[in-house]
């Protein structure tokens, strides 16, 4: 699936460059989403499952169930030269696997992603701009097998960035962020993971003879750029991807966090539709421990994180291409 995104991403540059060249082409036979003032508003709504049951069944095998949510909305306000951008995107995912009598339910998807970007146009293709992001996970995430020790929960860790720059919008399906002046704070609310120094705070010291509990909160100064891509391939085919990179100005500015989601919908009739989404991570201040297959640990230190998700279930996206095919008509 690496190889998947960086084909995803090697289109998301040829598409830009072909938009560039035809620029003038696809302003006279469409309506830019930029010129249409007021609120406009989005999102997409799936719900994705699978299940296989098996009774005397001879070749072998597991019953297995699994549900996938995801709830994308976003809501957009455009005045004069003014612009504000908003999206909540929530993902939530469970598997159950073997029989009833033992079976337990594990998590394989929990996301909650919150962001704002408000702007002024300063020229034709840049805005000064303003944004905050915000993400965590609902519940607790285990090592499977091992479920009796919680290795991340809600608001450990959380993540907020605020961050002011400038913003270039060549297209009205892409922009480039840049931002010299961030601020990035790394939330771990639960006592246990901050004492043992989890996602980058610093850990409990225990060395005096007075225990110095573990930070709960961390924060770090630096620069910030995000680059977003939002278009319809074809009529029923639709990519969103970000990428954000982030450095530390205080400490080792080399190493870049990265952060680089995509969300690819094939849209089959009204409501059913398939989704892939992919979902990238690099921090060199989260160590990731490594596991032999006895369940020793062998190693730990920051390693690339990278989920991948494919449903195929209902959906619910608006507004319904129809509903937009008659606005722009209107208009």
């Amino acid at each position: 699936m690496k190889h998947l995104s960086l084909l995803f991403f090697l289109l998301l540059i040829s598409t830009i460059g072909e938009s560039q060249i035809k620029d003038r082409e696809k302003d006279l036979r469409k309506v830019e989403i930029d010129t249409i003032e007021g609120w406009a508003f989005k999102g997409l709504l799936s719900l994705n499952g699978s299940q296989v049951s098996l009774t005397n069944w001879n070749a072998g095998g597991q019953n297995s169930i699994s549900i996938n949510s995801l709830v994308s909305l976003g809501a957009k306000y455009t005045k004069n030269k003014l612009q504000w951008e908003n999206s909540i995107n929530l993902g939530y995912g469970l598997q159950r696997q073997g029989r009833k009598n033992n079976a337990r339910w594990i998590k394989t998807d929990d996301k909650i992603d919150l962001f704002s970007k408000f702007g002024k146009k300063a020229s034709k293709y840049w805005h000064y701009s303003a944004l905050i992001n915000f993400n965590t996970q609902a519940t607790a995430g285990y090592n499977y097998p091992n479920d009796s020790v919680a290795i991340s929960r809600f608001m450990a860790p959380g993540y907020l960035l605020a961050a002011a720059g400038m913003d270039f919008k060549p297209t009205s399906f892409f922009s480039a962020f840049i931002a010299p002046f961030t601020m990035k704070s790394t939330f771990v609310l639960d006592e246990v993971l901050s004492n043992q120094g989890s996602f980058g705070v610093r850990p409990a010291d225990t060395s005096g003879s007075v225990i110095t509990p573990g930070q709960k909160v961390r924060y770090e100064a630096g620069g910030y750029i995000r680059l977003g891509y939002n278009h319809e391939l074809m009529e029923n085919i639709k990519i969103t991807s970000s990428l954000s990179l982030f450095s530390n100005y205080l400490n080792n500015p080399q190493n870049i966090d990265v952060q680089w989601e995509t969300l690819i919908q094939f849209k089959v009739n009204k409501y059913i539709s398939a989704t892939l989404s992919t979902h990238l991570i690099y921090d060199d201040d989260i160590d990731i421990a490594v596991y032999n297959d006895d369940g020793v640990q062998i190693g730990k230190g920051p390693r690339l994180q990278f989920k991948e998700v494919l449903g195929v279930g209902f959906a619910y996206r608006f507004p319904a291409p129809a509903e937009k095919k008659e606005k722009e008509k209107k208009d």
